[in-house]
């Protein structure tokens, strides 16, 4: 936008605020049982002083000016690539990279095999999510209830020792 266009287009955003402003301060003087005069007047000068009021504003130097750069080029990827990403083993950190005193549990490793009540590998596993129907009948259950279920049971000791699990067997 060039900036004629950009000033045209401020001070008709100026004007408009100014005509609602004036429109707004005559409807209320009306309001007060004013007569058409003394509102159309009073109008007339809330429109010229917020006029005034925003063109004296003046806009703030940039803060932070941008310098001109060119974009980079997209690197397009070969039909016979894969879409995702597949991490090997030349992407693991070399073990000099983990510290020894560190107790952050780091999952690079990938499991050998699953446990049978993992749930966190199998959260999104097409054959464990139910059907429609299950999901319908799962919905009817919990209106039909009158009395609203009891408190799920604290789960942290569970979660505690399959987080130690895991870590047991990642060593």
């Amino acid at each position: 936008m060039s900036r004629e266009k950009a000033d045209w287009l401020e001070a008709g955003v100026d004007a408009g605020s100014s005509a609602v402003y004036a429109g707004a301060t005559a409807f209320a003087l009306l309001q007060l049982n004013a007569t058409y005069v003394y509102a159309a007047f009073a109008g007339m000068i809330a429109f010229v002083a917020c006029l005034c009021g925003l063109r004296s504003l003046k806009p703030e130097a940039r803060a932070f000016p941008l310098s001109l750069f060119e974009p980079a080029e997209f690197k397009q990827t070969e039909p016979d690539e894969p879409d995702e990403l597949v991490l090997t083993d030349a992407d693991r950190l070399p073990d000099s990279a983990v510290q020894e005193g560190d107790d952050a549990l780091l999952l690079d490793d990938i499991l050998a095999e699953l446990g049978p009540d993992s749930r966190v590998v199998r959260l999104f596993d097409r054959s464990s999510m139910p059907t429609a129907g299950q999901l319908k009948a799962r919905i009817d259950r919990h209106l039909d209830e009158e009395s609203p279920p009891f408190a799920s049971p604290d789960a942290s000791q569970a979660l505690y020792d399959a987080l130690a699990e895991l870590r047991r067997s990642l060593k």
